[in-house]
C-alpha cells in the first residue's frame, strides 16, 4: 500500500501555482478580442475558462492530491476502460461533436469534454499499474543498468504493442495525431523505465517511422505542414500562413514586448490564437525575457517531476511520476517549438495556459497526483 508520509514539494506547488496563474492572464489578454467580436462580450472566453475549466480542474486536482496513489493502481484499468467508451462515444451523432474535419469532443448540454485530454492521464494510471506489477522486471534504478537494458526480456511486449495499437486508432480516426504523438510517446518512455530491453525500443521505434508514411497518404495536408517547416516561405499566403504569422508574433515583441494586452497579432492575423498559437502572442507582449521565463517554468517542472520520481520507493509511484511529468513537459515544448518553426506545426494545446476546459483539467489532476507522489 502507498501511504502519505512526508511533506510536499514546495518548489513544485509554486511552479505550477505560477504557471497556472500565467495562464489566467495570458488567456485574459488573448481572449478578449475573439470573445467580443463572436459574443460582444470581452469576458466571454475567460469566464468559460474559469468556470469549466479551472475551477473543476482545482477540485479534482485536490482529489488526486489527498486520495492514497493505492487508489489510482487498483481502480486505473477501471478508469482506463471508462475513458475508452468515451474515446468511442465521440464518433456517435447528436452526442459527438464534429468541428474542422474531426469528431474530438463530446456534448453534454451545458458543458462538453475532449475524452483524449483525459487519456493521457487514465493511460499512464493503467501502464504504470500494469508493469509495476510484473515480477520479471526487477527494480526500476536496475533497468539502467548495462546487462539489465542488454538483456532483459519481458513476455508482455506484444500486450504492450496492441495496447498502444488500440489507443493510436481511436485517434486516428478522430484524427488527432498530435495527441496521439503526445500518448504513444509518454507510453514508450513508462515502458522503457520499466526495464524493457534496448531490442524492443529500437523495434517501436522502426515501426513508429513505417507507421508515418501511411498517415502522411492519408491527409495530404500533413505533407504541407513538413514542407512548410522545412521551408517556411513556401506558399505564405496559404499553407504556410499560419507559421509565418507566428514567426512574425514572436519577433514583434523584441526583448521585453509590447505590454500586456497590447499584441497587435491577436486581432485577426494569427489563428488558433487562445490555443495552438498561445506562446506566440505571449511573447509579443511580454518579449523574449517573458518567453525565456516561460520556458524556464516548465523545465522547473521537468526538475521537480523527474526528482520526485527519483526519490520514490514505489514503482507503480515512479512509474506514474514519470509519465505524468513526460507528458506535461514533452507536450510544453513540442507546442513551443512548433510554433517557434523548431519543429513541423501541430495543433496542441500549452499545458496550464492554452484555452480548453479539458486540458487544463486534466493538467491539474496530473498535478494533483505528483504533488500527491511527492509525500509519499
Amino acid at each position: 500500500m502507498l501511504k502519505n508520509k512526508g511533506h510536499i514539494d514546495y518548489l513544485l506547488v509554486s511552479t505550477i501555482f505560477i504557471l497556472v496563474l500565467f495562464g489566467i492572464l495570458i488567456l485574459f489578454s488573448t481572449s478578449a478580442p475573439l470573445s467580443e467580436k463572436r459574443f460582444g462580450d470581452p469576458y466571454y472566453f475567460f469566464r468559460h475558462q474559469l468556470l469549466f475549466g479551472l475551477i473543476p480542474g482545482l477540485v479534482l486536482g485536490f482529489f488526486a492530491f489527498a486520495i492514497p496513489l493505492s487508489f489510482f493502481k487498483k481502480w486505473a484499468p477501471v478508469l482506463f476502460l471508462i475513458n475508452l467508451v468515451l474515446m468511442a462515444m465521440v464518433f456517435l451523432p447528436h452526442i459527438g461533436i464534429a468541428s474542422g474535419g474531426s469528431r474530438r469532443w463530446l456534448n453534454f448540454g451545458l458543458f462538453s469534454i475532449q475524452p483524449s485530454e483525459f487519456l493521457k492521464i487514465t493511460f499512464v494510471f493503467y501502464l504504470a499499474a500494469w508493469l509495476s506489477n510484473k515480477n520479471n522486471r526487477g527494480q526500476f534504478k536496475r533497468g539502467f543498468r548495462r546487462e539489465n537494458i542488454l538483456q532483459g526480456q519481458s513476455g508482455h511486449f506484444l500486450g504492450f504493442l496492441i495496447l498502444i495499437s488500440l489507443v493510436a486508432l481511436f485517434l486516428i480516426f478522430q484524427p488527432d495525431i498530435s495527441t496521439m504523438l503526445i500518448i504513444l510517446s509518454t507510453a514508450i518512455v513508462i515502458y522503457f523505465l520499466s526495464g524493457a530491453p534496448i531490442w524492443q525500443m529500437a523495434l517501436m521505434f522502426f515501426m513508429g517511422l513505417i507507421s508515418i508514411f501511411p498517415l502522411i497518404k492519408i491527409a495530404p495536408y500533413r505533407m504541407a505542414r513538413i514542407l512548410v517547416f522545412l521551408k517556411p516561405n513556401t506558399d505564405i499566403l496559404g499553407m504556410g500562413y499560419h507559421l509565418n504569422q507566428a514567426l512574425i508574433t514572436l519577433g514583434s515583441g523584441g526583448l521585453f514586448g509590447l505590454g500586456m494586452g497590447m499584441s497587435h497579432q491577436k486581432f485577426g492575423f494569427l489563428p488558433q490564437t487562445m490555443t495552438d498559437s498561445i506562446f506566440a502572442v505571449f511573447s509579443e507582449e511580454a518579449g523574449f525575457v517573458g518567453g525565456c521565463v516561460l520556458v524556464l517554468l516548465f523545465l522547473f517542472f521537468l526538475w521537480r517531476g523527474f526528482s520526485i520520481a527519483l526519490r520514490s520507493q514505489d514503482r507503480f509511484c515512479q512509474l506514474t511520476s514519470f509519465g505524468i511529468t513526460f507528458w506535461i513537459t514533452f507536450q510544453a515544448f513540442f507546442n513551443i517549438g512548433s510554433i517557434s518553426g523548431i519543429l513541423p506545426l501541430a495543433g496542441i494545446p500549452l499545458p496550464f495556459i492554452s484555452y480548453g476546459g479539458s486540458g487544463l483539467i486534466s493538467a491539474l489532476i496530473g498535478a494533483g497526483v505528483l504533488l500527491n507522489a511527492s509525500r509519499s
